[in-house]
């Protein structure tokens, strides 16, 4: 009994594995060997309320955001970072963050790996850098881990771009 046992935990554990594996698979892996999981990616198709942004993922295809759900995904951004002008938090504004040079907010405490980071938040270098900050740019000061899912941070974006000009 206690061998049945030993192998069904060793069964359950093997699945989660698997399971685990799966999930951690990098859905934009541009191999043309192989195509991204369904549901995962930024969506390709222009839907109601989506809007194109300048983000080369999926294979080159066009990549698209609903600011509508990137609100949602924002609620994670709002206890640090405003969208008011000159209102800086914990993080700095994002008023006009798309365009912006990286550690150009006035009077925002930057990290100098921010401050000399060289990066201008364009969609596509925001895509990058939400993902995985700290990655991105070692030794910022934020915190935050990242959006992981590329369909979120693609609605992101989109939120951003229509909500902070």
């Amino acid at each position: 009994m206690s061998t049945l046992r030993g192998s069904v935990a060793a069964a359950f554990a093997l699945a989660a594995l698997g399971a685990c594996s799966r999930s951690s698979q990098t859905p934009e892996d541009h191999s043309p060997t192989r195509a991204p999981a369904a549901g995962y990616g930024p969506a390709t198709q222009p839907g109601a309320g989506k809007i194109e942004l300048d983000i080369t993922a999926n294979a080159g295809r066009a990549v698209y955001g609903d600011p509508a759900a990137g609100k949602q995904v924002f609620n994670q951004c709002i206890s640090c970072h405003s969208r008011e002008p000159g209102v800086n938090n914990v993080g700095p504004s994002l008023h006009g963050v798309i365009g912006r040079p990286a550690g150009s907010v006035p009077g925002f405490n930057y990290s100098p790996a921010n401050k000399g980071s060289g990066l201008v938040w364009t969609e596509q270098e925001l895509y990058t850098y939400l993902e995985n900050p700290r990655k991105t740019v070692p030794g910022t000061y934020m915190t935050f881990t990242g959006v992981k899912d590329p369909r979120k941070r693609a609605d992101l974006i989109a939120f951003l771009q229509v909500s902070t000009k």
